[in-house]
């Protein structure tokens, strides 16, 4: 009997072809309920999933056959991996598939607001010409803040090096390979807090990590500085950072996530709507993207590669 792999989201069809391959057979159930891919779980070795739903405990004692879970993407908080673990079912992520995405997404969030972009291309094709309340602000010599230092706060560490800027990282969680990242210094929280000009948060989300970004996080930078979220929604406390926006502690955010996201990442559930969120909606100072930063061409297909490659020990 063949190997069976299911997919819950969908993927590049790459993944397909080089599981097919390998001889083990994929199944779209990505049109499936929960309730009816749990009645079929005895058949799969391996599921894939993005963010359709959770990976519960109730769910993974239904799968007694089931050896690795793919996470399609980075982020793996809906998943509980202590469970599974504890099952013998392995769990992988693919940072590694849409590291790059992200960190030009950031890059781009960042010079968008520095340069007021946004404003001026509305402003213009609108036939208003208005240079000096347009007029930009340079990164040179300033220092960016990279907060978590993984594959994503890496690889856009790397793409601010041609931009003469400082950068510092902040991760107490591991200590920075010098060798390969020679430009960058880790420092401790004091000094992250006293010397960033704009801060990219690259992190998980943890019962840590929730809301980070609050009132108090916010107060501690000496500074105010220009924000960058690609990581998610819930890291960022939307009410803490309307008001840091008015106080003028933050000069402008770029969200590519929002608190308000559904748990899928699909929509931004009406339910969740606030005073604050409608205050990021209207704000020339905020740049919104719909969860997209690693959401490119190349993203589909490198996500999927990495996945097979990830999956496949556990298939043999």
């Amino acid at each position: 009997m063949a190997v069976k792999v299911l997919l819950v989201d969908s993927v590049h069809a790459c993944f397909n072809h080089l599981m097919e391959a390998e001889g083990i057979e994929v199944v779209d159930g990505t049109s499936w309920t929960k309730e009816e891919i749990i009645k079929t779980s005895a058949d799969f070795a391996g599921l894939v999933i993005r963010s359709r739903f959770q990976i519960d405990e109730a769910f993974l004692v239904s799968c007694p056959t089931l050896k690795v879970i793919g996470r399609a993407g980075a982020g793996m908080e809906n998943i509980d991996v202590d469970r599974a673990s504890q099952l013998g079912i392995a769990c992988i992520n693919t940072p590694e598939g849409n590291r790059d995405a992200v960190a030009e997404h950031a890059l781009g969030m960042l010079l968008l607001l520095t340069n007021k972009l946004r404003t001026a291309d509305a402003e213009v094709r609108k036939g208003i010409w208005r240079r000096e309340e347009n007029r930009g602000t340079e990164l040179m010599q300033k220092t960016i803040g990279i907060l978590g230092f993984g594959n994503m706060g890496g690889a856009f560490a790397q793409r601010l090096q041609g931009f003469g800027v400082r950068i510092l990282a902040l991760d107490p969680y591991i200590t920075i390979d010098k060798e390969r990242y020679p430009y960058v210094e880790q420092c401790d929280a004091d000094y992250f807090y006293d010397s960033c000009d704009v801060v990219s948060l690259h992190l998980p989300l943890t019962e840590v990590t929730y809301h980070l970004a609050d009132s108090a996080w916010f107060a501690r930078f000496r500074k105010p500085i220009w924000l960058i979220n690609t990581a998610r929604g819930k890291n960022v406390d939307t009410e803490a950072l309307a008001n840091a926006l008015q106080q003028g502690k933050v000069l402008g955010a770029g969200l590519d996530v929002l608190e308000a996201e559904s748990v899928s990442f699909e929509q931004v559930e009406s339910g969740n709507r606030s005073s604050s969120m409608d205050f990021l909606l209207q704000s020339d100072n905020v740049i919104l993207t719909p969860h997209v930063a690693g959401w490119s061409y190349e993203s589909h297909v490198k996500i999927s590669e990495f996945l097979f490659q990830k999956m496949l020990p556990y298939l043999r």
